[in-house]
């Protein structure tokens, strides 16, 4: 009875390892015509951001009552409330910094939904907040819009101390 389980057991692995060799590949390939596209919003949000335009930012979002932003602040539904949200916690050009993202992978779930994931930084002239985010994106007759971004700041590092 041992030999026969034994057996099962083994051909039960064996039959797994050759199913998992007919999956495809997790590796990479070329970025598709939807990766290229959401990566040009990004970069126009980029852009806006760092000549201060928060509304032109916003354009990057869907103008829907439905767009969600999620942060450690709270959940904002509708496009206006996270405008809102934006403004209030940047009003000016020194709270807005420099933004970059680095990291993006695009992750195309069909031709009109995909999700982005990535990292943002901001320099300012008294800090650099950075952290981590997920962008839910769905494509629109005008284009490709975020409907979901959960974003998460890192905690501040505490400044370096100088030897005494």
């Amino acid at each position: 009875m041992r030999a026969m389980t034994k057996i099962v057991l083994a051909m039960g692995a064996l039959a797994m390892t050759l199913g998992m060799a007919s999956l495809p590949a997790v590796a990479q390939s070329a970025p598709s015509p939807q990766a290229y596209a959401i990566k040009d919003v990004l970069e126009k949000q980029v852009a806006a951001w760092n000549r201060g335009d928060v509304r032109a930012f916003m354009e990057g979002y869907w103008k829907s009552e439905q767009t969600e932003f999620v942060s450690a602040s709270g959940i904002f539904v509708g496009w206006q409330q996270v405008l809102d949200r934006y403004l209030h916690s940047y009003p000016d050009r020194a709270a807005m910094g420099h933004l970059t993202f680095s990291g993006i992978e695009v992750h195309v779930l069909c031709p009109d939904a995909a999700y982005v994931v990535g990292k943002f930084r901001l320099d300012r002239q008294n800090d650099t907040p950075e952290g981590v985010f997920t962008l839910t994106f769905r494509k629109f007759p005008e284009g490709w819009r975020i409907v979901n971004d959960h974003t998460t700041a890192y905690p501040p590092r505490a400044s370096a101390r100088k030897p005494s």
